[in-house]
């Protein structure tokens, strides 16, 4: 499947889209650029916002944009990375039975299957300020940790990861 065709069934049975994912073997390569384009249009997302702040204070726009860049592309996936090791530990604490690439591959795919309503977050945020912008934030966090959340039960729990079917 591709990647696109891959989110969508996200939203339908993230389970079962981890588990293909996860059969694939350890592949850093992919994990990681699914962190940096999530991020990426995490930041893209943001742009309505950016230039709404801008335009109502008066600040150039491009200066605007220099924090949430740096945020986003520099330091999130960096702070991504952490949370992905402090998961991991959680998650073998608990009784799970994967590696640390099951927390990575779970975290780094919910969060990049989980950015459409992040990007319609920041619409939402720069065109209509108000209580829309609570629920479809509402909406991204509750699709962010069910998407987690099933990635990590098919890591460490019943999935190729954590069962030993694949080279990882």
């Amino acid at each position: 499947m591709s990647v696109t065709q891959d989110m969508v069934a996200t939203y339908r049975r993230p389970g079962q889209v981890f588990t293909r994912l996860s059969s694939m073997g350890q592949r850093e390569d992919r994990a990681l650029f699914w962190l940096i384009a999530g991020c990426g249009l995490t930041f893209v997302g943001q742009w309505p916002r950016i230039s709404r702040e801008a335009v109502t204070t008066g600040q150039d726009f491009t200066e605007a944009m220099t924090g949430p860049l740096m945020a986003w592309v520099f330091f999130a996936p960096l702070l991504f990375y952490v949370l992905a090791g402090v998961l991991h530990l959680i998650v073998r604490i608990i009784g799970g039975k994967g590696k640390s690439y099951g927390a990575r591959l779970a975290l780094f795919w919910g969060f990049f299957a989980s950015v459409p309503l992040l990007l319609l977050y920041g619409l939402t945020e720069g065109l209509a300020p108000g209580k829309g912008v609570t629920a479809v934030g509402t909406l991204w966090v509750a699709a962010f940790f069910w998407f987690l959340i099933s990635g990590l039960r098919v890591a460490y729990w019943t999935g190729p990861l954590a069962t030993g079917t694949v080279d990882a």
